[in-house]
């Protein structure tokens, strides 16, 4: 059986590219019944769609990447070599490390973050809806969950930031005492403004919104997060509505003056104003700093504490690695054993149908017996003896059978399969 995945993500494509292969959840089933029309043998098949990645998960008996690749071309509606240039695709046990990844955060903007294991769920439930899920594919992704489970349970992978994005939330979260109840301003729409809002946007504040100079590109930006959109010209009339104030952008000089927040306060009765400037030059004028009630912090402020997090977050993430490492190799055995040339599968079928046989040889007689007016308990004591005996008979035939070293390899087997403790 093989196993591959293709895709794009924030690592590989760019904002606009990525946004041409965003599928929603609730049209999954008749997107994932067009890419399984498409391959010549349908595919089991998931898709997995957010704001940061677009994901092809696939099994069948042979790999059939060209024409996945030429589905998700024209689904995008882009050449399928420009669409080569950013995917990446990944088979078999790379498949498998690459899905573990993901839903232990490993692959997120955000390390550790736990939206993504949410939304690969979904991805999961629609494709099984959908009936595109197969065998395979849903071992992958159980063991995926399993996976990101002893991940968050084994390891502190989500409680060290990464980024600066993630430490403006930490020091965000070390001022408020709820983030949900706070209303967040971004300025620029950049990529740092991106990283930015994914971090905020997951715990979910009570709203967003992104100022930009250019307003399409801003509420494009913002539309991905649910958030509105403001022109750079309305800041002095709105600042004093924000709670946490994020700033990015290119200009060379501030944009967001010791004036216009003065006033921003008044209007707020001295409520606390978090701000945090990213930008170099700055975007905010450093003498802010000296408000009372105003919270600021530049880009050097948050280097600080991205750097303290980096040792217990390296130790974090090399767990997390052999955790998955772990995985994989079980994974790959289980496929493995799956293999039409390993014998096993057609083994498993053959030893179901022997104990099937018998079962239905004890049970007719058992009713033969009940028919004929026989105690109920002395009948069910010879039906589980019966079945009783028909399982160890070859097992222990082969035991008294066997002489000097087969009867130890023999013995050691026998125990292993019948006397291996089982947990309830």
């Amino acid at each position: 059986m093989a196993v591959w995945a293709l895709g794009l993500n924030h690592h590989t494509a760019p904002l606009d590219l990525r946004g041409r292969f965003a599928f929603a959840v609730d049209r999954l089933a008749p997107t994932l019944d067009a890419l399984r029309q498409f391959h010549a043998r349908q595919p089991e098949a998931a898709i997995l769609s957010t704001c940061n990645r677009t994901e092809v998960y696939c099994a069948s008996d042979a790999p059939q990447i060209d024409r996945t690749l030429s589905w998700l071309a024209s689904a995008g509606d882009v050449p399928a070599d420009a669409l080569r240039q950013h995917a990446y695709v990944l088979q078999d046990d790379q498949a498998a490390r690459h899905a573990f990844r993901v839903a232990s955060g490993l692959d997120s903007m955000v390390l550790g973050e736990a939206q993504i294991l949410g939304q690969m769920k979904n991805a999961v439930r629609a494709a099984d809806s959908a009936g595109a899920l197969g065998v395979t594919l849903n071992q992958l992704f159980q063991r995926s969950f399993a996976v990101a489970k002893q991940v968050r349970s084994s390891t502190e992978i989500g409680a060290h930031s990464i980024s600066m994005a993630a430490a403006a939330v930490r020091l965000a979260g070390q001022l408020f005492e709820d983030l949900a109840q706070i209303r967040v301003l971004f300025v620029g729409a950049g990529e740092m403004i991106e990283l930015c809002a994914t971090h905020f946007a997951a715990h979910s504040p009570k709203s967003l919104a992104i100022a930009n100079r250019t307003l399409e590109r801003g509420e494009k930006l913002a539309a991905r997060f649910g958030a509105e959109g403001l022109r750079l010209a309305e800041l002095p009339e709105r600042l004093h509505e924000f709670d946490a104030v994020v700033s990015c952008t290119a200009s060379q000089l501030p944009i967001i003056g010791l004036g216009a927040v003065e006033r921003a306060l008044k209007k707020r009765r001295h409520r606390p104003l978090f701000m945090v400037d990213l930008a170099v030059p700055r975007d905010i004028e450093p003498e802010v700093r000296q408000l009372d009630d105003v919270y600021l912090y530049t880009v050097d402020d948050l280097a600080q504490v991205v750097q303290t997090a980096h040792a217990s977050r390296q130790a974090a993430v090399a767990q997390a690695e052999a955790i998955i490492d772990a995985g994989v190799r079980s994974f790959v055995h289980w496929l493995d054993q799956r293999s039409p040339t390993s014998g096993v599968v057609p083994l498993i079928q053959k030893i179901n149908a022997q104990a099937d046989a018998w079962r239905a040889a004890e049970l007719a007689r058992a009713r033969k017996r009940l028919a004929k007016g026989e105690d109920i308990d002395a009948v069910l004591e010879a039906l589980s003896r019966g079945l009783t005996q028909k399982m160890l008979h070859g097992a222990l035939a082969e035991l008294h059978s066997a002489d000097g070293e087969h009867r130890d390899q023999t013995s050691h087997t026998l125990s292993r399969i019948f006397l291996r403790s089982r947990q309830a």
